[in-house]
């Protein structure tokens, strides 16, 4: 499975910027996808993630702020972030939970897309 990110850049503090990661390959169905973030010197944290069953959660430093949305006809799953803060800046990661033609799930991280937050 391959994931192709784009939507990251250079926001100013209370901008927006909205991510997209399409997921390709071998893929039979999907259960989660979401979205996960790396500050330099930390570890990867989860800030959204959403169900097959609609269910979306988010961390609490996001909630109110960003928006996360799924098409799985397209494999596909979307990050709306909204007033963005310095502190958001950090490498931002998709995530899927695939199960194959085998019928055998996995876990897959796209690439990664660097989101800037500066005046």
């Amino acid at each position: 499975v391959q994931f192709a990110e784009s939507g990251g850049g250079l926001v100013q503090p209370g901008g927006s910027l909205r991510l997209s990661c399409l997921a390709s390959g071998n893929i039979y169905s999907v259960s989660l996808m979401g979205w996960y973030r790396q500050i330099p010197g930390q570890e990867r944290e989860q800030i959204a993630m959403s169900t097959s069953g609609g269910s979306q959660n988010y961390t609490d430093s996001v909630r109110g702020r960003f928006t996360i949305s799924r098409d799985d006809a397209k494999n596909a799953v979307y990050l709306q972030m909204n007033n963005l803060k310095p502190e958001d800046t950090a490498v931002y990661f998709c995530y899927g939970r695939f199960r194959d033609f085998s019928l055998n799930w996995k876990n897959y991280w796209g690439q990664g897309t660097q989101v800037t937050v500066s005046s």
